[in-house]
């Protein structure tokens, strides 16, 4: 392919004077044209129309020392050399303008003349792709041929640069743990999600939609979203956390987007509103699905035309913001009931992450757990940690199908704090685990005092046999316990438990029909009454 350079007219490094010295000395448009192993084409050599002299000169003595090289002159009109949008704009006019053919050709674009900043812009042409070719520097050469000097080729494509590449690797990977917490989650699904996230808050400033139930983590991971934009430089204003459903009214409207003094009774001072508050950062608005429509339809227009009108007002107010969206309900059924613009979830929901609940990565609640620990020990300012046996026997019914986790990673952080703070010299004990699930299950099963919750009893009747039933199993066993601690024979626990199949039957086997459910668990009704006997004495 034919080789054709780009260069700006070096207005010192070129001249050199008008005589014959000028040849003992390096000029970078001219020496380009002199080296051994780069046949150049055409040289495209842009000029300020002050040094057309200059630039003829330059023409002619590379037409002695490489005739077969073609050069194009291209006058450019810098009004200030140094200013960024002058400059930028005259190269970006020249590369509409000129007819490029990367089938044919092969571009360098040298950065060696010209100011810094022309330089800059050509490298930010290039970069993207309004130059299509590679950036092209030349260098003065050694005693022994200074004068030829000599080049280097910059590939702007960093996927070939090993040492880059692997940078960029490890700075994605430190995003990614960041967004994590640090925590060394197990779940796939989960660990695939972050990392596209990762990408995304980097490379993005659209709207994204964060669903998930409550407590799954959508505002901690919001703003570890805020923090890592900031690191990276891609965001320079507040974060500010809103829960929508906490705005009723004519309140609404008002925190969102501010009002004017007199606009409404009551408003005796203005007011910038929650939108304001966020311009050049991140404005996260917690259960969305909460908003009015004309709340939501305010919001829609400020976040395509980053403008709104306040109440009140007669002038409309200008916000540009990232925004980040969380729901807890199923956004398209509260577009089918009329509850949610679907304009506005169509503009939020470009990237869409569900989080999923701690149930649907429970391999993820052991790194959690220690996670909750720390947090609580730097909190504390001393170590708190379990006893081997105790840490086995938490994490064994916090896996199991009778941990509900309703709320999550709130709940989990909740049983942390309450053993941790209970902890005697920062040991958590078997007898602290006991007591911390027996709270668990009052708090999501509602059964009695925890003690006869289906989990606890079929360990206590079972012994490692429970782990071989399912959750139904447990509340069915905890049913025949209950039926027949209250019975004194087979037969009448039989009466109770069979009240209404029993009226169907020609005859009634009611202790036969109990013995194969017991059966099933490996127990008898003598076991069931003496395990009931013994519960009630530890009671009294």
């Amino acid at each position: 392919m034919k080789k054709t350079v780009i260069s700006i007219l070096g207005t010192n490094l070129d001249r050199r004077g008008r005589n014959a010295k000028r040849w003992d000395k390096w000029r970078p448009n001219v020496s380009l044209c002199q080296q051994d192993d780069l046949i150049v084409d055409r040289l495209v050599l842009l000029y300020e129309g002050n040094f057309r002299k200059l630039a003829e000169q330059v023409k002619g003595d590379i037409g002695v020392i490489s005739p077969e090289t073609e050069v194009l002159l291209f006058e450019l009109s810098f009004e200030d050399p140094w200013d960024f949008e002058a400059v930028y704009s005259s190269l970006f006019d020249f590369s509409q303008e000129y007819q490029f053919n990367p089938d044919e050709e092969e571009y360098l674009i040298h950065i060696t003349t010209g100011t810094h900043v022309a330089q800059i812009c050509l490298y930010l042409l290039t970069e993207t792709h309004y130059l299509p070719g590679k950036l092209f520097q030349t260098s003065p050469g050694n005693k022994e041929n200074p004068t030829v000097g000599k080049y280097q080729i910059i590939d702007l494509d960093l996927s070939k640069y090993d040492q880059i590449a692997s940078r960029f690797y490890q700075e994605s990977v430190a995003g990614v743990d960041f967004l994590k917490g640090g925590i060394e989650t197990r779940n796939q699904k989960f660990n695939h999600l972050i990392e596209q996230l990762e990408k995304v808050s980097i490379l993005s400033q659209e709207p994204m939609l964060i669903t998930g139930a409550t407590g799954a983590g959508k505002t901690q991971l919001v703003k570890r979203i805020y923090e890592l934009k900031k690191q990276r430089g891609q965001i320079a204003g507040n974060l500010v956390v809103v829960n929508c459903a906490t705005l009723l009214g004519d309140n609404a409207m008002s925190a969102l987007f501010g009002h004017r003094k007199g606009a409404f009774t009551g408003a005796v001072d203005a007011r910038n509103g929650l939108l304001k508050e966020a311009d050049g950062g991140l404005l996260f608005l917690d259960e969305i699905a909460e908003l009015g429509l004309d709340e939501q339809a305010m919001l829609l227009r400020a976040i395509e035309e980053k403008q709104y009108l306040p109440l009140g007002a007669d002038k409309e107010v200008e916000s540009d913001f990232q925004l980040v969206a969380g729901a807890n309900k199923n956004m398209n059924r509260m577009v089918s009931e009329g509850k949610f613009r679907e304009d506005l979830l169509a503009r939020i929901n470009l990237w869409s992450y569900q989080l999923p609940s701690l149930k649907d990565r429970i391999e993820d609640l052991e790194p959690n757990l220690d996670f909750e620990l720390q947090r609580f020990s730097r909190k504390a300012g001393h170590q708190v940690s379990f006893n081997k046996a105790a840490r086995k026997k938490y994490l064994k019914y916090a896996t199991s199908p009778s941990a509900v986790w309703s709320a999550n990673f709130r709940d989990l952080n909740s049983s942390v704090i309450r053993m941790a703070t209970l902890a005697e010299g920062g040991r958590i004990s078997e007898l602290l685990v006991d007591d911390e699930i027996e709270r668990l299950e009052i708090a999501w099963n509602g059964i009695g005092d925890g003690r006869n919750s289906p989990q606890r009893l079929a360990e206590k009747l079972l012994g490692e046999q429970a782990r071989e039933f399912d959750l139904y199993e447990y509340y069915q066993l905890l049913g025949l316990y209950e039926v027949c601690s209250k019975s004194s024979s087979m037969a009448e626990a039989g009466r109770k438990l069979f009240n209404v199949s029993r009226t169907n039957k020609k005859s009634n086997n009611d202790s036969h029909r109990l013995k194969q459910l017991l059966n099933k668990f490996n127990l008898s009704f003598t076991a069931l009454n003496e395990a009931s006997k013994v519960s009630s004495e530890k009671n009294e």
